[in-house]
């Protein structure tokens, strides 16, 4: 008896608590059930509040004059709630300036204070989605910043991404965030673009591995029943062709066809969302066929949506909806701006309140239909049901800070670092350094002591300059002396790539270091010379006031002066490279006894460098991009057509390193690949096997690539394309058979139709340790009917 009256005590309890709880709040419930029900509770002014962010506003609409919360303005401005607040980790005023930044806990914070208004002080208590940046780590202070994009393509390691974007989505959610506008996987064919540092480099094989290992590190790989709080929403972008910019100026129209795009452009992002379930695409500024993205319906609907199935959210860059009325005059008013957008697929407009606000009137007038914003609407909220912010909308402030300085995270910073390292030349083999015969070592040049970690970065808890790295590293074995030996902008500022205007510094002015370089140099044994770019002249340029391309990829300022007057010393040079693109560094190849190329290489830069100068690591990084000789030879990417690259008068006609070279202190040698089928039928599978064998005397990783070349084909098609990569490490002396599939999506092409199929005929099976034909081995494929 006693027994059913405490059965049926529960079940009155319940019904009692289920008929008070709102379906939407009951987490027992499926997310689409939760979803319908509380967009059926939602006004008009609501649901258009969810497609809105707000970034630069928040002085405005949430802050108080020192960046605090302002739970009064809050009221006032934010009664209907918002989708996204933007960067949370800055302060004050959506400065984009690391001294302004909020630490660790002062980020969590925030985002509390002001997620517990939107869930306590709203009619609906609809949580908000805070986003941040997140290319090569959180932008923010006392965040981890690991390798650029560019460096961490040259590892050619996708578990090695995976991990730092695990690493990295931990830190932003700790603080608070749960949407990322990362990764870039744009195809980069034009290294005059200031944003080439951002991507995965230029071809898309590459670029969809990485792209795919990074989502996959954001976002968790089982994101089936949502994303965990260790884990974060990823964004692809951009949808498309921003990475081939007309003349290498950002967001200028990308002069592409339907069949380029669908070979070169989308790979990546098809792979990310098909194999990695991304939950988020930005659209790109740029336009193509006279079309931009925002207002794309073959890229938004046609390809996304339709094709593709995707069904998560479409968020516009920043501005860019706006930029349909202002710079690409498809419109005549804002208000007709957002319209087109919103109709287009764009979710949510970025970065503050300015064209969607008229979604509301052009629904009451009828000019937008109630239901496209019905749907809209429940994609938003589906994304914050996915990320358990109805149950679980705060952080824990002071885990924020244990997770931002976890020791595993500076020891995957140096791994990264450590792999991303590409060894151009080692004449003679003079790397590494024998300690035992030098003396003196001269560091010199203008990225010899400068912190460089390239766009999106912010002020981590340190960052080891080359100079700094090399002294770690030798100790009291040897001297080490300095001299800037040039210069190549006046500003020194940490934060320089935000800053709009810059001065290239004076020839007059830079004579001086020059001299002062040389003597230096005379007293020295070895030269290590620090050479590249800076943060601030290759970067996004996104303002006429804010440029960022460069029209040359030539040194810039007096470097080449300053390896002319220093290689007549007769010493040996080593240089080290550090920029964001491909350069053309003849110059360079011809004066310097060994190069590296070590791209912005993250907090762990400096004692990277010198462990691979010193021999304690190996370098083993490949190129994600073709080096031209010169500027006139752009664009140089390797994957080509056949009848370009016929060649120019009195010039090299090859580039001066191919795509996927790489050196290393020891040397492999490759056996006759071997087929496992020498003749398969349409749809069926081979594989690849080579034996790879270190016969040097020191540990290395090689990275086995292989190409694959359609014979004859009823379109043209690239004279070689990436289809496969391993990456192995192999002792002294030791072999192994690496083994590489080839599938039917390996052989497919965009046949006249448009349609991607396999066609009948030879195929060349390319595997070696680059993309030129000096590197490679072949042997023939034939696919029958």
């Amino acid at each position: 008896m006693k027994k059913t009256v405490y059965v049926l005590l529960f079940l009155f309890e319940t019904c009692f608590i289920s008929a008070q709880m709102p379906i939407y709040k009951d987490p027992k419930q499926p997310i689409d059930v939760r979803v319908s029900d509380l967009l059926s509770k939602m006004t008009l002014d609501e649901k258009v509040a969810q497609t809105m962010s707000i970034w630069q506003k928040r002085s405005e609409f949430l802050y108080d004059a020192n960046g605090n919360f302002d739970i009064e303005k809050a009221k006032k401005n934010m009664s209907f709630g918002i989708g996204e607040i933007n960067r949370p980790s800055e302060n004050p005023n959506g400065s984009l300036n690391g001294s302004y930044g909020r630490n660790p806990k002062e980020m969590a914070a925030i985002t509390n204070a002001i997620q517990k208004f939107f869930v306590n002080n709203t009619r609906l208590g609809i949580p908000v989605l805070f986003h941040e940046e997140a290319l090569h780590g959180l932008p923010a202070k006392d965040a981890t910043s690991f390798p650029q994009s560019i460096a961490l393509a040259s590892t050619w390691d996708d578990d090695l991404i995976k991990r730092i974007f695990t690493s990295v989505a931990a830190e932003v959610r700790s603080r608070g965030a749960h949407h990322v506008l990362a990764p870039v996987i744009d195809i980069a064919r034009d290294p005059r673009w200031g944003r080439f540092e951002e991507t995965y480099g230029e071809d898309p094989f590459l670029v969809s591995r990485m792209g795919v290992a990074a989502v996959k590190g954001f976002q968790g790989e089982n994101t089936t029943n949502g994303i965990d709080k260790n884990h974060v929403m990823a964004t692809l972008k951009h949808l498309t062709g921003h990475g081939q910019p007309e003349a290498g100026n950002n967001t200028s129209p990308a002069n592409l066809g339907e069949r380029e795009i669908r070979e070169a452009f989308l790979p990546p992002f098809f792979a990310a969302i098909k194999e990695a379930n991304a939950q988020s695409v930005m659209a790109s500024y740029n336009e193509i066929d006279g079309v931009p993205s925002h207002a794309n319906t073959f890229l938004l609907k046609k390809i996304l949506k339709d094709e593709w199935g995707f069904k998560g959210l479409v968020v516009s860059d920043y501005g860019a909806i706006s930029e349909l009325q202002s710079r690409h005059h498809l419109t005549e008013t804002q208000a007709e701006a957002g319209i087109l957008a919103f109709k287009t697929g764009v979710d949510i407009e970025t970065p503050d309140i300015t064209t969607y606000q008229y979604l509301k009137p052009a629904i009451e007038s009828g000019k937008l239909a109630i239901e496209i914003l019905d749907e809209t609407v429940s994609r938003i909220l589906k994304a914050k049901f996915s990320m358990g912010l109805f149950e679980n909308p705060y952080v824990d402030v002071a885990n924020a800070e244990v997770v931002s300085n976890m020791e595993s995270s500076k020891k995957l910073a140096k791994e990264a670092a450590d792999k991303a390292i590409v060894l151009l030349q080692n004449n003679d083999v003079f790397l590494p350094l024998n300690l035992s015969k030098i003396k003196t070592v001269a560091v010199i040049g203008p990225n010899a002591d400068r912190k460089q970690l390239g766009g999106y970065s912010d002020s981590p808890k340190y960052v080891i300059t080359l100079l700094e790295g090399i002294k770690n590293k030798v100790g009291n074995k040897v001297k080490v002396s300095y001299a800037e030996g040039c210069r190549l902008i006046e500003e020194n500022q940490w934060n320089r790539w935000y800053k709009d205007a810059i001065t290239p510094t004076a020839e007059t002015d830079n004579k001086a270091r020059i001299e002062e370089a040389v003597k230096v140099a005379e007293n020295a044994d070895v030269i290590i010379l620090a050479l590249g770019s800076d943060e601030a002249l290759n970067r996004e340029g996104w303002a006429e006031n804010h440029l960022g391309d460069r029209s040359s990829i030539e040194l810039f300022g007096q470097q080449n002066e300053l390896l002319n007057r220093l290689s007549k010393l007769g010493k040996p040079i080593v240089v080290t490279l550090f920029n964001g693109a491909p350069l053309a560094i003849q110059n360079v190849q011809e004066k310097a006894k060994s190069i590296l190329e070590c791209w912005y290489l993250g907090q762990e830069g400096g004692n990277a460098v010198a462990d691979v100068l010193l021999g304690n690591v190996n370098p083993s990084g490949k190129l994600p991009a073709t080096f031209p000789r010169t500027t006139g030879q752009i664009p140089a990417y390797y994957n080509h057509k056949p009848t370009a690259r016929r060649g120019y008068h009195f010039e090299e006609n090859s580039p001066l390193y191919n795509f996927g070279f790489g050196l290393s202190y020891t040397s492999f040698t490759y056996s006759k690949p071997v087929l496992n089928k020498n003749t398969i039928k349409i749809g069926e599978s081979s594989s690849i096997s080579v034996t790879v064998t270190n016969i040097g005397k020191t540990d290395g990783d090689e990275i086995v690539q292989m190409y694959i070349h359609d014979l004859v084909s009823s379109v043209t098609v690239p004279v070689k394309e990436l289809k496969g990569f391993k990456r192995v490490l192999l002792k002294a002396g030791e072999s192994k058979t690496i083994t590489i599939d080839i599938t039917p999506d390996t052989l497919s092409l965009w046949d006249l139709s448009m349609k991607y199929t396999v066609e009948a005929g030879d195929f060349e099976i390319l595997v070696g340790s680059s993309s030129a034909d000096k590197d490679l081995q072949k042997v023939i494929l034939k696919v029958e009917n």
